[in-house]
């Protein structure tokens, strides 16, 4: 049997209905998981089909054994049960690793801003929506905890933290530049990298998305936000998803916007329960997490294109890196880290 009808039954589960071969289907742009997505389109519907491979695992670092349940449906099933609108599962098979989802349709986030002719408005409207739904995502989780949540069991400590800013060093700097940290360098932005994660480490947790980002929001009509792609959550700062989403590789805002914003979380954080938090301490510790997180994720898209064979996030990395730069600016105890790594990244410059 073939591939597709294999799809095809799944859907046909799905619908209560017989397969049918005229039922089109299409493979949808993967991103950098491991994950395979396809649309099967019957006559008065559509569903999308998540296909894992065998044996997966997180796609993000993290510790501990891999969990008895499938992330994604363990995390679903916990945000659900806290109001957040996430697709719905339709079917799940284990055996075959096959996930009969909601199709939302193809409008990101990322891709809604471009919607409208006033795009000052549309970014503040939208923008205000997802600050809006993060902020009592984590005032509702504050107060909802779930040990059966796998993200309740896992967290960012020092040691993920600083594997990492490893991670920045080894990919970003040495795999692209061809650059290896030795001597006074070597030992002073390591000590720097430590003084970073344990600050970190310091910060209250709870639960974090982890990506919670503009291609991670689904845009519905009638601009209804829907979160996806969180099944790798751990409990983390609350700026931790502030600095995905406002500091996001893939649509660079002013800083006196994101700042706004920052500020819009505090205060609806409030608002839906949460604890009044001082903006001047939350915005430092943002700019340190901001450091952290874009190093990353520039060390990150390099092992993507030369581990994982796409080139796809490469287009990114310069945006990452100015946001370091504008942060490190904002962190005058780190400018030897400055210093040391703008001799070797020319956006650190």
């Amino acid at each position: 049997m073939s591939d597709a009808s294999l799809l095809r039954q799944h859907a046909a589960r799905a619908a209560g209905l017989p397969p049918d071969e005229s039922w089109g289907i299409t493979k949808l742009k993967g991103d950098a998981s491991n994950r395979s997505y396809y649309r099967v389109t019957l006559p008065e519907r559509a569903y999308v089909l998540m296909v894992m491979p065998e044996g997966a695992r997180p796609e993000e670092a993290t510790k501990g054994e891999a969990p008895t349940e499938l992330p994604f449906v363990n995390v679903h099933r916990y945000l659900h049960g806290l109001g957040v609108r996430v697709p719905t599962i339709h079917t799940w098979d284990p055996e075959a690793g096959v996930m009969v989802l909601e199709d939302l349709g193809d409008v990101t986030f990322e891709a809604g801003l471009s919607q409208g002719a006033d795009a000052e408005g549309r970014r503040e409207q939208l923008y205000g929506q997802a600050i809006d739904l993060l902020a009592g995502l984590r005032a509702r989780a504050d107060a909802n905890p779930d040990a059966s949540c796998l993200a309740s069991s896992r967290a960012f400590d020092f040691d993920l933290y600083r594997w990492e800013f490893d991670h920045f060093l080894e990919w970003g700097l040495e795999a692209r530049h061809g650059v290896k940290l030795a001597g006074e360098d070597a030992a002073r932005v390591g000590a720097l990298g430590d003084q970073i994660c344990r600050a970190l480490d310091e910060l209250p947790r709870g639960f974090t998305h982890r990506d919670y980002q503009s291609r991670n929001l689904m845009l519905l009509p009638g601009d209804e936000l829907v979160v996806i792609d969180f099944q790798d959550a751990l409990q983390g700062p609350r700026q931790y998803d502030l600095v995905a989403l406002l500091r996001d590789s893939y649509v660079e805002l002013p800083i006196e916007f994101v700042e706004k914003m920052v500020r819009r979380y505090l205060s609806r954080l409030v608002e839906e329960g949460g604890p009044r938090i001082d903006s001047q301490a939350f915005l430092a510790d943002f700019h340190l997490l901001t450091v952290q997180r874009k190093l990353k994720d520039a060390g990150r898209f390099v092992f993507i294109d030369r581990v994982k064979g796409n080139p796809g996030f490469l287009p990114y990395i310069p945006a990452s890196l100015r946001y370091v730069r504008e942060a490190l600016a904002r962190r005058p105890e780190l400018a030897d880290l400055h210093r040391i790594l703008a001799r070797h990244v020319p956006e650190l410059a």
